[in-house]
């Protein structure tokens, strides 16, 4: 069998040319928006990732072939805004789920992608270009992780959020995203996140009453849409199948906000009520400390 290492073709920059060749996905004026509006602004920008070899349904059911099965999470695509726990299963293999998308009623992702060689360097050769605009905001651009989300006609995303800075590339298909607040406890409760940074699922509880909240954002192929982190958001199809490459980082700031959220919870079940962490620019640095010196002493 074929390895993560060997699996795909050999190409280097994110539009297939070598580094002298190569043309910038994200144009200046796309760099622009995003630093204007990066880390806590959703926004949709240009993009010009071409057709890719590494992004063609065969390749991507070759590299799900070698990824561990932690990396693979795939199941039926007509299900509700809000589930209580994991959807069904399609029956099919995630081969088949991916070559046989615009038929087969699934929704598929491909976690961690940069485990792959190849894809890694796609990675960080898309993030490379928005990394100044990334590192005047919010400091080094810390563990870089891509995901590939492959839905078919109408497929829906549950409610959900996230804890990584991420922009969604579309590059086939088109989607909309109905985005909420970030860390407005009307949509996902303190306590939510807390259990969440504990090990807890990032699957939300959803009320039809939320909907009026939420901001619907439209992308096709050719557009990107950045998503903050832990910003409460679900996803419904177009009407043909969709290909998305989510390119994600974490930051000091983002760490600290999940390490703070974890003091919180022992501060919660201790009696008292503690402040939530703040947005940015904010600055959790406290509370984080506190909570990572615990858990360095093993007492969390």
């Amino acid at each position: 069998m074929e390895s993560l290492q060997t699996i795909t073709p050999n190409n280097s920059a994110a539009n297939g040319a070598d580094d002298s060749e190569r043309v910038a996905v994200f144009s200046d004026a796309a760099r622009e928006i995003f630093a204007e509006n990066y880390p806590e602004t959703p926004h949709i920008l240009q993009h010009s990732l071409p057709t890719h070899r590494l992004l063609t349904l065969d390749a991507l059911a070759d590299l799900a072939v070698v990824m561990p099965d932690s990396s693979i999470e795939y199941n039926r695509g007509d299900v509700p805004i809000g589930i209580e726990n994991k959807p069904d299963s399609n029956g099919l293999s995630i081969q088949d789920t991916i070559r046989h998308i615009a038929t087969s009623n699934s929704w598929a992702v491909l976690k961690n992608v940069e485990q792959a060689p190849q894809y890694k360097e796609l990675l960080l050769s898309l993030l490379s270009e928005i990394r100044p605009q990334i590192e005047a905001k919010t400091g080094a651009m810390l563990r870089p992780q891509g995901y590939i989300f492959i839905s078919s006609p109408n497929a829906v995303t549950p409610y959900h959020f996230d804890p990584e800075h991420n922009i969604l590339l579309q590059l086939k298909g088109s989607k909309v995203m109905t985005q909420f607040p970030a860390g407005d406890t009307r949509y996902a409760a303190d306590e939510i996140h807390e259990g969440y940074h504990s090990g807890g699922p990032r699957e939300l509880v959803w009320q039809n009453d939320f909907a009026t909240g939420g901001t619907p954002l439209a992308i096709t192929a050719g557009q990107a849409l950045f998503v903050p982190v832990m910003a409460p958001h679900f996803v419904r199809n177009g009407p043909v199948s969709s290909l998305s490459l989510s390119i994600t980082w974490r930051s000091d700031w983002s760490f600290a906000e999940a390490d703070a959220r974890g003091m919180n919870r022992i501060l919660r079940k201790a009696g008292l009520s503690p402040a939530a962490p703040a947005r940015w620019p904010g600055n959790n640095t406290t509370k984080a400390c506190a909570y990572r010196a615990l858990r360095k002493l093993g007492l969390v």
